[in-house]
């Protein structure tokens, strides 16, 4: 079976690396963008060239002519692995069998993008992957595997992320497995479309943070943010500090309730700093500043008072 792997990030390395190495598929390039590294610092770019593979720029898939390179190629299947790029209808129907998307999300719901960091912020406490075929309108085709992964109380965006990739690339497998046996054995769940939920490039609050929300809300929001070390696709929840801001990288529920008025810095510890918010106090452990991570305690004093964040949202790639 010839493979055409379009991805990035972990996520895609770890596909490109699980793919049977026996003969039995052949990988007929890999498509990724050649400046981008992934959070574990390799790109899947660099990757597949260490790994002898061809490599071709991701944002071919955007121009309809590519499809005429497809066939030409012989592709049986796209995969598509946490791509930045819009495939245009042309290119999606080159391939024999189709073109298939993994999704870190449960179909219908949380299509569109960052939706690990939406369901954390919610404050939901399940979330799911999809393995779905490919239409022109994002995140709408017919779901060949779903599978759905517990959201533990103090998940990350980061850990979730992890879950979601653990889970994703064994149903590349199965579906490549499927194709091979039969085109007829690989499932076609249509969506309720009724029950979509997209989300776009926004993020929560313009990427601010208010200390007059319930404590709940704020931990929800500082943990769908957190993917330290690596870059958070929303940037951290923004504070104000005296003249400055700085980002609230990690934080923890204390449930002890808070009468002081919200952004008052109260007692610090080897742990953290309590600061109020609308109901209790919550403890500041990590900071963002001037590119740097910092313990809260090396930036905050008792007495201190925390300003909402006022920074306009930062630029999406």
């Amino acid at each position: 079976m010839n493979i055409l792997l379009i991805g990035e990030d972990a996520a895609g390395v770890r596909t490109l690396r699980s793919l049977p190495g026996d003969g039995s598929h052949r990988i007929v390039a890999v498509m990724a963008s050649p400046s981008l590294q992934s959070g574990a610092g390799t790109s899947l770019w660099d990757m597949a060239g260490k790994l002898g593979y061809t490599t071709w720029p991701a944002q071919l898939v955007k121009d309809s002519n590519f499809a005429k390179q497809v066939r030409e190629q012989d592709v049986d299947i796209i995969i598509n692995v946490h791509s930045l790029f819009l495939i245009r209808k042309e290119v999606l129907e080159a391939p024999r069998l189709g073109s298939y998307n993994l999704h870190p999300g449960p179909l219908p719901r949380y299509a569109g993008l960052n939706s690990v960091c939406w369901a954390i912020y919610h404050g939901e406490k399940k979330h799911g992957v999809t393995l779905h075929k490919m239409e022109p309108g994002i995140d709408t085709g017919p779901i060949a595997y779903q599978e759905l992964v517990e959201i533990e109380g103090e998940e990350t965006g980061k850990s979730l992320t992890a879950k979601c990739v653990d889970v994703g690339v064994p149903m590349i497998l199965r579906l490549l497995g499927a194709a091979e046996q039969d085109r007829s054995k690989i499932p076609s769940i249509p969506q309720d479309l009724s029950k979509r939920e997209y989300f776009g490039r926004e993020v929560p609050h313009n990427g601010n943070l208010s200390w007059r929300l319930p404590a709940r809300e704020i931990f929800n929001f500082v943990r769908a943010c957190d993917f330290s070390p690596f870059r958070s696709p929303w940037g951290h929840p923004r504070a104000g500090l005296g003249d400055c801001e700085i980002g609230i990288v990690k934080v923890q529920l204390t449930g002890k309730p808070a009468e002081a008025a919200p952004g008052t810095v109260d007692q610090t510890s080897h742990s953290g700093v309590a600061v109020a918010c609308a109901d209790e106090w919550i403890l500041v452990q990590q900071l963002f500043h001037q590119g740097k991570y910092l313990p809260a305690t090396a930036k905050l004093r008792s007495g201190d008072r925390l300003k909402d964040g006022t920074a306009p949202a930062a630029p999406q790639p």
